[in-house]
């Protein structure tokens, strides 16, 4: 088990296995350091995923826990990607797109939920730069998805 393993069991967090893309897309990409991990939903280890637009069906405190099961996600993918996450040299970015009401407008306090864990996780090899983006609907009705960028050990 590597060094980052260690320190998410200690955080109390679980690297999720990751989920299947359900379409004609990789779940994650390499292009020589640098892996993309495509856009993951907020589905927990029970296979539920959380659904709804944040403002009308969930609260802010809901969508916090949407966001951070999409980086937890994320994470997942980039540990079936790299095998030992001890090879991280950086995350680069995260996108982050809100199901959310016309009038929402709390779009960064979800995204800093997965921030927030990135950088507890890889400490200063996790800032990171970002967007967030709030949407009409996304697949599946789910509440937040993220995309992320990650530089690896060459």
């Amino acid at each position: 088990m590597s060094e980052i393993e260690h320190l998410i069991k200690k955080l109390g967090m679980e690297i999720p296995n990751p989920p299947s893309p359900v379409g004609n897309y990789a779940a994650y990409t390499r292009s020589n350091s640098l892996i993309y991990i495509s856009g993951q939903l907020p589905l927990n280890s029970e296979g539920t995923l959380i659904i709804g637009k944040v403002g009308l069906d969930l609260t802010i405190e809901q969508g916090k826990e949407a966001a951070k099961l999409c980086i937890l996600n994320c994470i997942g993918q980039l540990k079936s990607a790299v095998l030992n996450l001890d090879t991280i040299k950086k995350c680069i970015k995260i996108n982050g797109y809100i199901n959310c009401t016309k009038d929402f407008k709390e779009h960064p306090k979800l995204l800093n939920a997965a921030s927030d864990i990135i950088v507890k996780i890889f400490g200063n090899k996790g800032i990171h730069a970002r967007v967030v983006i709030g949407v009409e609907s996304l697949p599946l009705g789910a509440a937040v998805e993220i995309e992320s960028i990650f530089e690896i050990e060459s």
